[in-house]
């Protein structure tokens, strides 16, 4: 019998589409947050286990060498601070996670610790905290920095991070909060101490000045593509986000994440590999598969797209002729995994034209398209060839219809086969996520 798998929604606090005809008549007013808790509370009726939000902190010129193509198309630019958000979203939700994006190369790490345990205590234990390094230079020069350090430093500095801030939480012990009344005691000071932690990168004397939070620490969220990310993730994560590179390449993705949490000595069912994928969901096939060539192939999906990925590695992919392939050997000290994935395109055999490498962005190597019985047909057998654990929703451009279309359309397909839950039977979003 099929397992259960896992959903999620991986966005953004950005824009929502603002000029399709599907656009919604008060998207002007997107950024006091009313679009996203309408979103969230339709997730929540649909059971998903989480909303994670996506962040980066700056205006990317990468693109042409000008902020234009960001400003223009709505890419990375403007972006709204998670945090406050994902407070937002717990406070109109009961049972639904909500994962914001914090970085390792910003955030003094007594200040995320403290962030984080308040963020959980207010979500009564479903806070996630999506960890990151940071992969752009001009972010870095937004805190008084000249650059960021190497791709794979980046990773030795995070992992002394989230050994600081691990032990920041576990310097309140989860009974240090009495409330003896007799005694005049609130917390009792001999289950409080401080870390004196001195490493390489950091130093903190502690304690945290906030009360354990349900989880006591949020849930923790990693994408580690690369070797070094991978290794990263498998240690620490209790969910990591992937893209789809073929069935092949997800089941080895996974099997090799498995294989190091247990080299780690972690048990890796407590892992849930989710993989980004942009369902496109109509009446008929025909129609699904011409709204997804509709989106794929227009010249503003193509700049949107090459706008991203240029910001995503600080790598200028204007320069470069739409018809023609790449050249070979681009590298980057961004994001090596969104780059990897893009130059995959759609997987098959042969070399692409940057417009083919375009395109085939908009499905995360996974192009589910459909009905709803067809694209839950489709999920169910990814995920019995791959193994599991479970799928990011993902759409640039979002809009309620297509909000609608995945909470109203496919998740009711989903639930009827078995495949993805129909009620929260767990308070903490570690919990959710470990159920099954």
């Amino acid at each position: 019998m099929m397992k259960m798998f896992h959903l999620g929604w991986f966005m953004n606090f950005t824009p929502p589409d603002w000029q399709s005809e599907w656009a919604s008549p008060d998207v002007k007013d997107w950024a006091d947050g009313t679009f996203h808790i309408d979103m969230a509370r339709s997730m929540e009726r649909a059971c998903f286990d989480f909303m994670m939000i996506e962040d980066t902190v700056m205006v990317a010129d990468a693109y042409g060498g000008t902020m234009e193509g960001s400003l223009k198309n709505a890419v990375f630019a403007p972006k709204q601070d998670p945090v406050p958000l994902a407070v937002l979203v717990a406070a109109n939700t009961s049972r639904m996670g909500v994962v914001a994006t914090m970085s390792t190369s910003f955030y003094p790490p007594y200040l995320l610790a403290r962030a984080c345990s308040t963020v959980d205590s207010i979500a009564r234990g479903r806070f996630g905290w999506n960890i990151v390094s940071s992969a752009e230079d001009r972010a870095a020069q937004n805190f008084g920095l000249d650059g960021l350090p190497e791709h794979d430093e980046r990773y030795n500095v995070a992992e002394e991070y989230f050994d600081v801030v691990n032990q920041l939480w576990d310097s309140w012990e989860p009974d240090a909060v009495v409330m003896d009344r007799e005694t005049h005691t609130y917390a009792d000071h001999r289950k409080v101490r401080t870390i004196d932690f001195d490493g390489k990168y950091f130093k903190s004397r502690g304690p945290l000045n906030t009360v354990p939070s349900p989880q006591h620490r949020p849930a923790f969220f990693q994408a580690g593509a690369s070797p070094r990310g991978r290794a990263f993730a498998a240690g620490a994560a209790d969910a990591i986000i992937a893209v789809g590179t073929g069935i092949e390449g997800m089941k080895e993705y996974r099997d090799d994440i498995r294989a190091r949490a247990e080299a780690a000595g972690r048990n890796p069912d407590e892992i849930k590999l989710l993989f980004v994928v942009s369902p496109t969901i109509a009446a008929t096939e025909a129609e699904a598969i011409a709204a997804h060539q509709r989106f794929g192939e227009s010249d503003r999906f193509v700049e949107k797209a090459l706008v991203g990925i240029s910001s995503n590695t600080e790598i200028d992919f204007k320069q470069f002729d739409l018809d023609e392939p790449l050249p070979e050997g681009l590298t980057t000290n961004g994001e090596r995994g969104s780059l990897q994935h893009f130059m995959r395109g759609d997987g098959t055999p042969g070399p692409k034209t940057l417009r083919q490498l375009a395109i085939a962005a908009s499905s995360f190597g996974l192009e589910f398209i459909g009905t709803p019985g067809q694209v839950a047909d489709q999920m169910q057998t990814v995920m019995e060839q791959v193994g599991g654990d479970g799928f990011l929703i993902h759409r640039r451009g979002l809009t309620r219809r297509y909000i609608t279309e995945i909470c109203d359309g496919l998740v009711p397909e989903l639930q009827r086969r078995g495949l993805t839950r129909t009620e929260y039977t767990e308070d903490t979003l570690r919990d959710t996520l470990r159920e099954f």
